[in-house]
């Protein structure tokens, strides 16, 4: 639904200043209810039945993998507003995402912690029944290397476990900075309430997994402090980005865009703009001009679309949990080479 409704946003901005080569741009929806083989029959629906020349996708890594193969096959650019797994572009050359990955964020964080925060040790806690946590805490590892950061621990869980007692009691021994936990909010936040029962001083930082209202509900004082990694954020805007807040709180009774809402917005855009450089409505053209997307002047940041097609985007924004809040505590740049 936020992914429609920035999309929705974006086309009636575009038809405003007269559509794109002179032509209407028209959202036709489909909805996948959550599940893949549906995500598949609405692609394909979306692609024979309704004649669409691009597709912004699922934001989910499960459901872009399913519907990315159709796209490709029926040469339909697809362009995913959240997916952030593997093999998602691997699918070929006309699938395509705008969001920030791991592999990029991660890094930009960790020179975060070491050069601002003056971190020097880390605890790592990934709930290894999850693939995405597992994934999640081997991009930290990789991208800790040689960056003046010591991980002291690396303890494992299960999603749905309860009892953390033994890994925080492993944890407190070690003295970390931070505790970099890489699954999601529930534990997240059962895993903190523990730390703050044994009197370990360091917060929590993990990624869009620990970004819930949930996780300040059930973490209660103990999530205060905490961080979490995300792409978007609607503090210290960008003129673009402030534009788009703007007309996204007239339109939804003051209430603030979130990523999806701005990825969404994103992706109808990054479309148009490929498809008036290659002044063509063919996928088979203007994909090679979304292939060249270069420092993207975005609602959710500045996107270039690299030579593998991955985005690199900046800046990334680092949320701490304050007065019970998620509120700003950095922007952080992300190295656009």
């Amino acid at each position: 639904k936020p992914t429609l409704e920035g999309m929705k946003m974006a086309a009636e901005d575009l038809n405003a200043a007269g559509g794109v080569l002179g032509k209407k741009i028209e959202i036709v929806e489909a909805d996948n209810r959550g599940d893949k083989q549906e995500g598949a029959s609405v692609t394909q629906k979306l692609i024979s039945r309704d004649n669409v020349i691009a597709i912004v996708g699922d934001p989910t890594t499960g459901i872009t993998k399913v519907a990315a193969p159709i796209a490709q096959k029926a040469q339909v650019l697809l362009i995913s507003a959240g997916a952030t797994g593997p093999g998602v572009v691997e699918n070929g050359d006309f699938i395509f995402r705008n969001t920030l990955l791991d592999s990029v964020a991660i890094p930009a964080c960790i020179d975060y912690f070491a050069n601002d925060l003056k971190y020097k040790r880390v605890a790592i806690i990934t709930s290894d029944n999850n693939d995405y946590s597992v994934g999640f805490s081997q991009t930290f590892r990789d991208a800790a290397k040689g960056k003046g950061i010591e991980i002291v621990a690396d303890e494992k869980v299960k999603d749905g476990d309860k009892d953390f007692s033994g890994q925080v009691t492993n944890i407190k021994a070690k003295k970390p900075d931070v505790i970099f936990f890489s699954g999601y909010y529930t534990e997240g936040a059962l895993i903190m309430k523990e730390a703050r029962k044994q009197g370990v001083k360091a917060n929590m930082f993990g990624g869009d997994g620990l970004f819930s209202p949930e996780f300040i509900k059930l973490g209660g004082s103990a999530a205060e402090g905490s961080m979490s990694a995300l792409g978007f954020a609607p503090e210290q805007a960008s003129p673009e980005t402030a534009k788009f807040i703007e007309s996204f709180k007239k339109k939804f009774n003051g209430a603030l865009p979130g990523l999806f809402d701005a990825q969404g917005y994103d992706g109808v855009m990054m479309i148009a703009d490929a498809i008036k450089r290659a002044n063509s409505t063919d996928p088979k053209v203007f994909k090679t001009a979304m292939a060249s997307t270069k420092n993207f002047q975005g609602v959710s940041g500045t996107i270039t679309i690299r030579a593998n097609r991955e985005p690199i985007k900046t800046p990334l924004c680092l949320l701490a949990v304050k007065d019970g809040k998620f509120v700003l505590k950095a922007k952080v740049p992300v190295k656009m080479d």
